[in-house]
């Protein structure tokens, strides 16, 4: 449950499993097509993840805190951004605040490169949601938002089963 109020409803067992069931689907077939772009960007998937996660941090990560958010060893890691650098995506910088740590950080103009892999996405999602009302938009937004919300949590929290 998120940290706000709202109100909640019983969800009967039948529906679980359906929702659960469209989870799965959508989660295996997300997994596949990101396989897919990444291939066609020369990477695996976890380098292709890892680097899409260096993206979203909007600015440069230690090596550790890949780690923490791939749930990857250091050393598996260091593997990933040496691939990583060696196709130009990133590269390493010594951190400013403290010259003894490096981090890593996105090759200006490295996601760019590969924006034409992901216009099939935004146009499909572009036909999907114009098939719904801005009020249901508005329902399907905060649905995606808690299963973020509870996905980071559940990612960052590695007392919790995964």
């Amino acid at each position: 449950m998120t940290g706000t109020a709202e109100k909640t409803y019983p969800v009967p067992e039948e529906e679980l499993f359906r929702f659960a069931e469209l989870g799965r689907a959508s989660s295996t077939l997300t997994v596949l097509r990101h396989a897919r772009i990444a291939e066609r960007m020369g990477l695996s998937g976890t380098d292709h993840k890892t680097f899409d996660l260096v993206v979203q941090s909007n600015g440069p990560l230690t090596a550790g805190r890949i780690a923490e958010l791939t749930g990857l060893s250091t050393g598996a890691v260091t593997g990933v951004i040496d691939r990583l650098e060696k196709v130009g995506l990133v590269h390493r910088v010594r951190d400013p605040e403290d010259r003894r740590k490096v981090l890593v950080a996105v090759v200006p103009g490295a996601s760019e490169r590969f924006a034409p892999l992901f216009q099939s996405a935004f146009d499909w999602l572009r036909e999907m949601l114009a098939q719904f009302s801005p009020a249901e938009r508005k329902v399907i937004e905060r649905y995606q938002n808690v299963m973020l919300e509870q996905l980071r949590a559940e990612i960052m929290d590695n007392s919790r089963p995964a």
